[in-house]
Formats: C-alpha cells, sequence, structure tokens
C-alpha cells in the first residue's frame, strides 16, 4: 500500500461481517483493512494496528460498542469511530454520537457506497444516514424558544451557519473550502469558532444542534432567519 492509504479496523462480534467489510474495503486502492477484531479484542487491536478509522459494532455480546468508543475517545490520539448498525432507528446511536462517534453506517448500505463513507470519515467528515434524522432528533430534546442549545446558533455569524449547515451534511474542511472558494485553514478556523460558539467537542454534536435548530430544513425554528451569506466577513 503507498502513501496516503486509510489505515482501517473494523470490529463486530460476527465473522460474516467483518470478513464482508475486509472484502469490499480491500478492493478499494486508498484503503486498507489492517485488522478486524471482536468487540473484547477491539481496544487492544486498535491500540496495536493504530488505525485513521474504526467501523465498530454498536451492540455486541462481549462488550458493547458504547464502552469500547468510551476507551478509545480517552487514548492519547483517538482514531476517527464510525459505530455499525442493523437499525437506522437503534436507540444507542444517539448516546454514541454525543459520545463522540463521527457518525454511523448501517450494515446493509449497499457496497459501491462503502468506501466513500470510510474516506469522508478519514477526512473528517460526518456520516450520518439522512433517513435517520427523524429518529435521532426523537431522541433528542425537544425544539423549544427557551432551548438554550438552539439559541446558541443564533450567536454564529452569516459565514458561521452556512459552514455549520455544510457540516451537519456530511463534508469535510477541504469540500467545504471548495464549495464555498476559501481556503481550508479558512475553514477549519470557521469551525472552531462554531465548536466553540455552541458549546460543544465535535462535529458531529454541531451537526445534531444544527438540526435541532432547523438549518436543515427549509423551516426554522420560528425565530429570526439568518441574513443572507453575501461573502467573507473581516
Amino acid at each position: 500500500m503507498g502513501a496516503g492509504v486509510i489505515r482501517v479496523v473494523v470490529v463486530d462480534d460476527e465473522a460474516l461481517v467483518r470478513s464482508g467489510f475486509e472484502l469490499i474495503l480491500g478492493a478499494a486502492g486508498d484503503i486498507e483493512v489492517v485488522a478486524t477484531a471482536t468487540g473484547a479484542q477491539a481496544v487492544e487491536t486498535i491500540t496495536r494496528a493504530r488505525p485513521d478509522v474504526v467501523l465498530l459494532d454498536i451492540r455486541m455480546p462481549d462488550t458493547d460498542g458504547l464502552s469500547v468508543l468510551r476507551e478509545l475517545r480517552a487514548l492519547r490520539v483517538p482514531p476517527v469511530v464510525a459505530m455499525l448498525t442493523t437499525f437506522d432507528s437503534d436507540e444507542y446511536i444517539l448516546t454514541a454520537l454525543r459520545r463522540g462517534a463521527a457518525g454511523f453506517i448501517l450494515k446493509d448500505t449497499a457496497p459501491e457506497h462503502l468506501a466513500q463513507l470510510v474516506r469522508t470519515l478519514a477526512a473528517g467528515g460526518v456520516v450520518l444516514s439522512p433517513k435517520a434524522s427523524t429518529a435521532l432528533l426523537q431522541g433528542a430534546h425537544s425544539i423549544t424558544e427557551d432551548d438554550p442549545q438552539v439559541r446558541r446558533v443564533e450567536l454564529l455569524t452569516g459565514r458561521e451557519r452556512t459552514v455549520l449547515k455544510l457540516i451537519a451534511e456530511g463534508l469535510s474542511n477541504t469540500e467545504i473550502a471548495a464549495r464555498l472558494h476559501l481556503s481550508p485553514g479558512t475553514v477549519k478556523d470557521h469551525a472552531s469558532a462554531i465548536l466553540g460558539k455552541l458549546r460543544v467537542t465535535g462535529r458531529v454534536q454541531a451537526a445534531l444542534l444544527a438540526q435541532r435548530a432547523g438549518l436543515l430544513t427549509t423551516q426554522h425554528t420560528g425565530r429570526r432567519h439568518p441574513a443572507p451569506d453575501t461573502g467573507p466577513r473581516p
């Protein structure tokens, strides 16, 4: 494998799932599955293999995915973790996202889409199933005029709202930069400012808050709409 190859570890209690993901991802020239593991083997295997991306089953009989996720997030340099699940309405998904998972992938995802999802994760993007948005929001707090988290969205500038919307759509900093004709460094600065103003620790938490605030729909929460984004601001 050459430089720039994305190193992946697949964690699942079913050998068939592990081998299937390994076979599919191994066919991509820029992705290498460096190890697979059961839940009980996960942390040791990941610590040794040092992957860029971990695909982690959210429900396993020996060790549940949330426990593994907690241990991985405590590592000095934690890998990007996406949860594997059979159901997009899995009640554990929202908990995993709040604890630092970078998204989730359904086990029945079309093989031709799987490699691109891994590339998105490796590039810092968010992977969320569009049809799962309703299920996720049902598990979150209700949107109200007095919701302090939602009101923090109003602290964002027009440009920051635009960047937040693109983050929530799953774009990486590089992709957002190309979309908005900005440098990746500028987008990174915007993203850092957004996380600070929203008081969240990661892009997925910011994406969920954007959904709750209505930024991904044609309707807002009833509060004033942001002014049109006419370009960079000082």
